[in-house]
């Protein structure tokens, strides 16, 4: 029997149970509660113990320290999630070169789970990375602006947008959907893409395991839930990937932000020689945050010299060990 998404979210918030008499209300897993001090120091201390892996991880446009910073920032919120899928998520996003400030990424809570999310101003900034297109365009169109899809039309008469800068947002009205292009090297045009509320709300509905996780324990802390007309400009970047060129990296980023959005271990530029690690780790995690009722501990396999691990031998001596 495949396994559907709202079939895992049920699980994880024990909806997966049978149904309670009728009249009364099904248990639901309360959300997390934020860190104590005590917790955030250990898991800082935790993350601090493989600073060599985030130094390696950054690329020389983000430094280290601005790294650290907006992760001390985020670990009141984040320091109750497993050890193993906050140090995947935060190397994830530390691979991609972006900052977990909310900015360009962040750190959502998925139960137990760290997942790395990156934004449509993460996507953008790969974009131009990528030096594959000369520029990028991705907005809004409010309710009252002014604006005009002819398809048929050539560029740039097929998509035309006036706005009133002395407006604010809240006078522009609600946003009506998103809209993305680039311009090309040679000056030319891609195709435009639109996505309008409904579209993105399907798009949420269809795959986001941590918005449907947080809509059946009663909170309001996705990211869809705080930043739809973000995931609406992110959803039409992602669309666009068929009319203009990528780079592999830009593939990638859009690879580890679907599965964290199904619910997956995002295991994509995990370092080589933790992947098998950190995918077991991540995967263990997963299974917990999901609802596993079993609370002992995994076995320990030990080999013939009584000596312990878990799992496959890393070859290489110590530097094949995973800490």
């Amino acid at each position: 029997m495949t396994e559907t998404l709202m079939s895992r979210v049920l699980a994880a918030t024990g909806g997966g149970r049978p149904a309670p008499e009728q009249g009364t209300t099904p248990a639901v897993e309360p959300p997390a509660a934020e860190a104590t001090p005590a917790q955030v120091d250990a898991v800082q201390a935790y993350l601090d113990k493989h600073g060599d892996a985030f130094a390696a991880s950054l690329p020389k446009t983000v430094s280290l320290e601005e790294f650290q910073a907006a992760v001390a920032a985020l670990l009141p919120k984040v320091a109750g999630c497993t050890p193993a899928s906050l140090r995947l998520a935060l190397l994830t996003c530390a691979r991609f070169g972006l900052v977990p400030d909310g900015y360009e990424a962040a750190i959502q809570v998925q139960g137990k789970r760290a997942v790395f999310v990156p934004t449509y101003k993460g996507y953008v900034r790969l974009m131009y990375r990528s030096g594959l297109v000369a520029s990028v365009h991705c907005g809004l169109v409010h309710e009252h602006d002014e604006w005009k899809v002819r398809p048929s039309a050539p560029a740039p008469d097929d998509f035309t947008l006036t706005t009133r800068p002395d407006l604010d947002e809240e006078e522009r009205g609600k946003a009506l959907f998103a809209y993305a292009f680039v311009t090309l090297k040679d000056g030319s045009r891609s195709q435009v893409v639109y996505v309008n509320r409904t579209k993105a709300a399907e798009v949420r509905d269809t795959w986001s395991y941590g918005y449907q996780l947080a809509e059946q324990q009663g909170r309001r802390d996705s990211y869809w839930h705080q930043h739809f007309d973000h995931g609406m400009q992110k959803t039409a970047l992602k669309q666009l990937f068929p009319w203009v060129p990528t780079s592999a990296e830009l593939v990638a980023l859009a690879q580890a932000d679907d599965a964290g959005e199904r619910g997956d271990v995002q295991i994509v530029h995990a370092p080589r020689t933790e992947a098998e690690a950190l995918a077991a780790e991540a995967e263990r995690a997963h299974r917990a945050a999901e609802g596993s009722q079993e609370t002992a501990p995994l076995p320990v396999k030990r080999s013939k010299q009584g000596r312990t691990y878990r799992g496959k031998k890393q070859r290489g001596g110590r530097k094949g060990r995973v800490s």
